[in-house]
């Protein structure tokens, strides 16, 4: 791990080398956040390059997907099958800090780059490895993509109208959950590393990811011994708590406790409502309600929905309009929080692309870089090496 230039604002992850052999979504996803905090992502490509820079949307032959997905990284050409390939990806490897690969397991081994062949070479490296169920396990060889785990974790079957279909959820959640604790694993791997001098073998699974990001559905499985089903827009244990219709669309609402439903009652004028039986708890609101959704049905189908919003926000109840993608994008909170940013591309100019979201203190956000032209690093990387110098 290097030290950041004195010249240059210092980043978390400044001075940390990633070597990238990841592609399509899960992995990139990891590498760019990585790339987002100063981290020197070097991504290793087959002369056909990553796959998602052949999927759109396009813009003039260039694909967006894979411009927001590799912002902040630098690309090289090696065939891995070659003598010259392993030599080379050796010899970034005594400059690198990380490798992160997303194949299928198996691949890296046959290729001479499998964790166990490179541990006593390099005993320091953090060695990520992003598949769909992980190295170990039954399915461990099968291939996986986004709609296959939201199928086989449960969140499809959990996702929809009570009397509908399974959904799939309109983000590819299980691609982003794995690639989220990549990141996570490789930075606590880091800090252990920091201690112990010690590298470690972090493997990472799209399908125990995304069964991860699902507590409630986990506790309510495993400790309540139920089977949840689906409730479409109304949360599964509390009420009100979910959209409902207004004279012009939909509103948002959670009311959690009793004291909020005793203000949002007051709000509806139905202030009687408190002492209705069956909304006496939370557990009885939403046992009974669809009895509590006709009130609120009355109330709302004459209003406006910002005037609904308006009156529960200005009572302290958490509501809101909801929002299209675009929307969100352009709201004035997307922007403040700066979410994303401008970085420049040789051919499209500039591109508004997605930044990791996370805030640190004294470290700006922007000044970032586009994603690179495929091999368009390769000149500088090999001739550092050829130096003997860090590429």
């Amino acid at each position: 791990m290097e030290n950041a230039s004195p010249t240059q604002s210092a980043r978390p992850l400044d001075g940390v080398r990633v070597l990238d052999f990841t592609r399509v979504l899960a992995g990139p996803y990891c590498t760019a956040m990585m790339a987002d905090l100063g981290a020197d992502v070097i991504k290793v490509e087959s002369v056909h390059g990553d796959d998602y820079r052949h999927i759109g949307p396009f813009d003039q032959g260039e694909s967006l997907l894979f411009q927001a997905l590799n912002r902040g990284k630098r690309s090289i050409v090696l065939d891995l099958k070659s003598d010259a390939g392993l030599a080379t990806v050796k010899a970034l490897l005594r400059s690198s800090d990380v490798l992160v690969e997303n194949y299928r397991p198996g691949v890296m081994d046959k290729l001479g780059l499998g964790e166990k062949a490179l541990r006593e070479e390099f005993p320091a490296l953090i060695y990520v490895s992003v598949s769909g169920f992980g190295q170990t396990g039954s399915n461990a060889s099968k291939p996986a993509y986004d709609i296959i785990i939201q199928a086989m974790s449960g969140l499809m079957d959990a996702t929809g109208d009570a009397d509908g279909p399974p959904t799939m959820v309109g983000e590819a959640f299980a691609d982003v959950a794995g690639g989220l604790f990549a990141a996570w694993g490789t930075m606590v791997a880091l800090f252990d590393r920091s201690r112990t001098g010690k590298g470690r073998h972090v493997d990472v699974a799209l399908f125990d990811s995304l069964m991860s990001m699902m507590p409630i559905l986990a506790c309510r499985t495993l400790m309540e011994k139920v089977s949840p089903t689906r409730t479409g827009n109304r949360h599964p244990l509390s009420a009100p708590f979910g959209t409902y219709p207004a004279q012009d669309g939909y509103f948002a609402v959670a009311v959690l406790n009793d004291r909020l439903f005793a203000t949002f009652c007051e709000v509806i004028g139905q202030p009687e409502l408190v002492q209705d039986t069956r909304f006496s708890t939370d557990a009885l609101r939403r046992e009974n309600e669809p009895a509590l959704a006709e009130h609120i049905d009355i109330w709302a189908s004459t209003r406006p929905s910002d005037e609904i919003v308006a009156s529960l926000s200005s009572a302290g109840i958490p509501a809101a309009l909801l929002q299209s993608v675009a929307q969100a994008w352009g709201s004035p909170q997307a922007l403040e929080r700066e979410l994303a940013s401008d970085v420049d591309h040789p051919t499209l100019g500039l591109l508004n692309v997605p930044e990791q979201p996370v805030h640190f203190s004294d470290v700006p956000r922007g000044n970032r870089s586009a994603a690179p032209e495929l091999n368009a690093d390769a000149i500088d990387i090999l001739a550092a090496l050829s130096k003997g110098n860090t590429p």
